[in-house]
């Protein structure tokens, strides 16, 4: 009974470890962070907030890739 009661403990807290161990890829943030820009600067939406971690090389080349693509997207779907 006891061997049962630690397994079960250890497969539920195993996943909540994990999940918190989770960090978002830099170039996904730069580009997530460079799309909403792009899009919102071009169409005239709104201030953007960003990471803005301009240091790090991948976030900035993943920042530069969606902001372009953010606005050019603004500009073909009005």
């Amino acid at each position: 009974m006891r061997n049962l009661v630690t397994r079960l403990i250890t497969i539920t807290c195993l996943p909540l470890a994990l999940v918190g161990c989770y960090e978002e890829d830099k170039t996904d943030a730069g580009y997530g962070d460079g799309y909403a820009a792009g899009y919102n600067t071009t169409c005239n939406i709104r201030a953007t907030l960003i990471e803005g971690d301009f240091g790090n090389s991948t976030y900035a080349e993943g920042y530069r890739l969606g902001y372009s693509d953010g606005a050019f997207d603004c500009q073909n779907n009005r």
